[in-house]
């Protein structure tokens, strides 16, 4: 006998929660299938409770990410500590991993109780195990303590999420994932990051910001090459460069060898002259090469859901799949916004639309901001330049954009002072800001605050009819150009009214 609900939903991590509590809200019998924590060989299957987010993503990042800014700040060649006056000795920066990793085990594990307790307390019922499809209504677990379990319900959410991929190339084994970054027990001493994106950039910066010797591999000339503003980009690596890991451009995996003393050997190959390059005495080899939907356990072909060639379902504005009763959320989605808070306003508003009976509730996938904890922290939010000059012209593009080092580093050495740089795109000829962009201290916090405001359809008037919060990084994006002026046509300077003054 199938156990009925009027919701099953596949994964307990930010989507999953977020739908199964709203459905529950609204009265709907809901359970949640979370596949939990195994090790295959050493190597992490699953996330657990809260999904990636809380157990091998922005949770355990961010910690770790203030722990390497805090000991930037105390020692090294950008630290804040000699320029105010404090005598900090290097020593002070050896970091007690250990420590550290039980006190972010133990924060973890609390959160993991909450999201369980959070689900009882609104009846929500849990089952452990992996689930696959039986057919479009019914599912079949195999516990995690044993045994089987069916279970049958009108509506399925599908939010399984993702993982780590893992290049295919000799030596793979020897090479640890973004996950297993949260598993080593001990600091390596030297470590090869290897990848392009966000995660890479964080893990490579987390590293070299605690200590470890960090190589930086990836296959172009920059990181970041999708999806950011040329600008910031420019930015990063100038900053990377001179303070960060050491960075190998141009450089294709081959394969990772274990040598004869336990070290790892990392071999790539240049992509401009296919040239053989050896490096030696890794004690940790990381992929942080991107990532991949877990939907392969599915069973998906049992229902009929429709998946794109990378393994993603495919899903409409309303998050349906081509399967009637059949949705999905998150990162194992066509979507393409892989960020935790998506995934929660996504699993929100489906379950208003399918149990609030409010049909129009949806979430609307552009001007979403994000950070990326690289050091230092970029914010976005909207279109590149160049994204805005394809979309609206060249000549219906506008930008105002500054780099400099803040007040923070005012009593640095020249050759120790962290970059800022902060840009608008502005389209034509209401300077509408379409995009907004920023690298440098403080970044990751002022992103959210100016997200609201561009969500509303903010101008740089609005902007700049914001009397600034001085002496502040932020108060930089209200006072472009002369501050409530702009160019005239013939090349005078005029003045901007507040939009807010009607007479």
């Amino acid at each position: 006998m199938a156990d009925a609900f009027d919701l099953i939903v596949i994964g307990g991590g930010s989507g999953g929660s977020g739908v199964a509590k709203r459905a529950a809200g609204y009265g709907a019998k809901v359970c949640i299938i979370e596949r939990g924590v195994s090790f295959d060989n050493g190597v992490r299957k699953g996330a657990g409770l809260g999904g990636t987010c809380v157990n091998v993503g922005c949770v355990p990042k961010k910690i770790m990410f203030m722990a390497a800014q805090l000991r930037e700040s105390m020692v090294g060649e950008i630290a804040l500590s000699k320029g105010f006056g404090y005598e900090v000795p290097e020593e002070a920066g050896k970091l007690d991993w250990g420590a550290l990793k039980e006190k972010r085990d133990a924060y973890v594990k609390r959160l993991n109780g909450t999201y369980a307790s959070g689900w009882e307390k609104l009846g929500i019922e849990m089952f452990m195990g992996l689930a696959s499809f039986v057919d479009k209504n019914t599912v079949k677990l195999q516990l995690v303590d044993g045994g089987e379990k069916v279970l049958t319900a009108p509506k399925i959410v599908i939010a399984c999420g993702g993982e780590p991929a893992m290049p295919d190339i000799p030596g793979t084994e020897f090479a640890i994932s973004s996950d297993g970054f949260f598993d080593l027990k001990t600091q390596p001493r030297k470590v090869a990051v290897i990848g392009a994106g966000y995660i890479a950039v964080e893990m490579a910066g987390i590293l070299h910001g605690l200590g470890s010797e960090t190589d930086l591999f990836f296959r172009g000339e920059t990181v970041l090459r999708k999806g950011f503003d040329p600008f910031i980009v420019e930015t990063l690596m100038g900053e990377m460069k001179a303070h960060g890991p050491n960075l190998k451009g141009n450089s294709l995996p081959v394969r990772v060898e274990k040598a004869t003393d336990g070290t790892f050997t990392y071999v790539t190959k240049d992509a401009k002259t296919g040239e053989e390059q050896t490096h030696l005495g890794y004690d940790c080899v990381l992929m942080a090469i991107g990532r991949k939907p877990v939907t392969d356990l599915l069973a998906l072909d049992n229902a009929g859901v429709f998946l794109n060639p990378q393994g993603f379902i495919i899903v409409d504005e309303y998050e349906n799949t081509n399967v009637e009763g059949l949705m999905a959320i998150g990162d194992a989605t066509d979507t393409g916004y892989e960020l935790t808070p998506v995934a929660i306003a996504a699993g929100r508003r489906l379950g208003d639309r399918l149990f609030g009976k409010e049909p129009r509730s949806r979430i609307v996938y552009d001007l979403i901001a994000t950070v990326v904890f690289s050091h230092p922290p970029i914010g976005t939010i909207g279109l590149t330049e160049p994204a805005a000059r394809k979309e609206f012209g060249e000549d219906n593009v506008r930008v105002k954009e500054t780099r400099f080092s803040s007040m923070l580093y005012a009593f640095n050495g020249d050759d120790s002072k962290v970059k800022t740089a902060l840009k608008l795109v502005l389209k034509l000829p209401e300077e509408k800001v379409v995009g907004m962009h920023c690298i440098g201290p403080a970044s990751d916090e002022m992103m959210q605050g100016f997200a609201v405001a561009i969500r509303m359809g903010a101008t740089r008037a609005d902007f700049e009819a914001s009397v600034a919060v001085h002496p502040t990084i932020a108060e930089e994006f209200v006072t472009f150009g002369g501050w409530g002026q702009k160019a005239g046509s013939d090349g005078v300077a005029k003045p901007m009214l507040a939009p807010y003054i009607k007479d």
